[in-house]
């Protein structure tokens, strides 16, 4: 099977293609790679310090939050880490033992003080100024005067099948690339199927149905249902697929699209190597 890809669009969160020569078993086992197996780093690992605070005028502080610690460190957990693939790895299979170093672990101190709201961009990386977190303004917690929390955040590499706070790709989909025939001689050019369409695919040309987005066509078959001659047919083909889907900002989305069809790849060419060592 030889298939192609035919990029649609792309940004560094968000990208769509299509893909040719392909069948839907290979396309859903890329949309699970996507959702389950593109790892991203997270914070795991949240040190609450507390006792009182003092700023440089000497005014006091209480290194506390006005919810439960538990709550801010799953909201912190839920942030997007910036992630190079090519760099950091799981830590159980780092050199340092899972012990914690530059290439399994990234550290973050948050110590602001009230009143405000500490978003997301208040997590100073301890390491790279480059790590901090892309998306700034995240809101985490609305502080009260007097407080002025103190944490050491710390994340790690991991996958969904961990927990849903490692999912990097989200609104993984597919959909059958649409095939759209019209009969000339049945078409009168009434135009009621191009005034229901909600995508917009259809257009008059010359007092006849025309085609004019054709990947925008989600085979609704409304314009089957409109068209009193029944001169139009939508159909979906089985080996071409659009396909598209968001990151959280962590892994770029064509990075993310690269490490899940490396990693099926890989999984493939263990399956074949066993099953062939089970057949001789």
């Amino acid at each position: 099977m030889s298939v192609q890809l035919e990029l649609l669009e792309l940004s560094d969160t968000k990208i769509s293609f299509v893909l040719s020569g392909s069948s839907p078993y290979f396309v859903n086992s890329l949309r699970r790679a996507l959702i389950t197996d593109v790892p991203k780093m997270a914070i795991e690992d949240v040190e609450f310090h507390l006792g009182p605070i003092r700023d440089a005028s000497g005014k006091e502080f209480e290194s506390i939050f006005p919810i439960f610690d538990e709550m801010v460190a799953h909201r912190l957990g839920l942030l997007p880490i910036p992630t190079d693939l090519d760099v950091y790895t799981f830590k159980d299979k780092c050199k340092c033992g899972g012990e914690g170093c530059p290439s399994c672990r990234i550290m973050y101190k948050l110590n602001k003080m009230g009143p405000c709201t500490v978003y997301s961009g208040d997590l100073e990386p301890l390491d790279d100024p480059k790590l901090a977190i892309r998306d700034d303004l995240i809101p985490i917690i609305k502080l009260t005067d007097g407080q002025a929390p103190l944490i050491y955040a710390t994340a790690y590499l991991g996958t969904s099948a961990m927990h849903a706070k490692w999912q990097t790709c989200i609104s993984v989909g597919y959909r059958y690339y649409p095939e759209i025939q019209i009969s000339e001689k049945k078409c009168d050019g009434c135009g009621k199927c191009v005034e229901r369409c909600p995508r917009k695919v259809l257009r008059l040309d010359k007092k006849k149905a025309a085609v004019e987005k054709l990947a925008a066509c989600v085979l609704c078959e409304s314009c089957e249902e409109a068209c009193p001659n029944a001169a139009i047919k939508a159909r979906g083909d089985e080996t071409r697929f659009i396909m598209g889907f968001e990151t959280d900002g962590s892994v770029p989305a064509v990075r993310a699209l690269s490490y899940a069809l490396k990693k099926l790849e890989d999984e493939f060419t263990e399956f074949r190597e066993k099953l062939g060592e089970e057949l001789e």
